[in-house]
Order: structure tokens, then C-alpha cells, then sequence
């Protein structure tokens, strides 16, 4: 799922992903990777990618829920959600947190 917010000004991410309640992962592709895990193992996790538009002084967001980890060694197929309810409701809260700091 994809969305993107906004912003005044270029964002911290560390700081903002601290405020959702997401931790870093990587930096991949001129994207910063989050996860913020719902279960005990780290799985399920929401997988969050952010990404800085200059042009149109946004972020970029894109999301996807993984039910559990890789099965295979060196492969990274997943049991992901890219379009549910649950995916709706963490864009929507993660939408009322950034937006009630601008």
C-alpha cells in the first residue's frame, strides 16, 4: 500500500519513525526501511519504506504486513498483506500522529 503526507520542511526520519513507533532497518535504493513488529519473534511486523520527494515536498510511503518470516534460506518470499483492514488502520494512525505534529 502506498500513501505520502505532506511536510514543511525535510524530516528526521530516525525521529519521525521513533514517533510511530517504528525502528530502522536498512537504507535501501534511496529509501530508508522501518519495521515496527506486532509479535514476540518479530513476526508478524509491519514493514514500512520511506522516501523524500523534493519536488513535491512529501514523503513517500509504502507498506506492506509480513505474517511471518522467509522460509527458505536466501530467499525473501513472505507471507506479506499489501491491501487489508489492519494495513488501513496503521496508514490512518500513522497519518494522525505525523499530521498533529506539523
Amino acid at each position: 500500500m502506498k500513501f505520502s503526507i505532506k511536510v514543511l520542511q525535510r524530516e528526521n526520519l530516525y525521529r519521525l519513525s521513533r514517533m510511530i513507533g517504528y525502528h530502522f532497518q536498512r537504507e535501501e535504493n534511496g529509501e530508508w526501511v522501518f519495521i515496527r513488529s506486532l509479535g514476540e519473534d518479530n513476526f508478524p511486523r509491519f514493514h514500512l519504506y520511506i522516501k523524500y520527494n523534493k519536488e513535491k515536498n512529501q514523503l513517500e510511503f509504502k507498506i506492506h504486513l509480513d505474517q511471518k518470516r522467509p522460509v527458505y534460506k536466501g530467499f525473501t518470499a513472505h507471507s506479506g498483506e499489501y491491501d487489508s483492514e489492519i494495513l488501513k488502520k496503521e496508514v490512518e494512525r500513522i497519518r494522525k500522529i505525523i499530521e498533529k505534529e506539523k
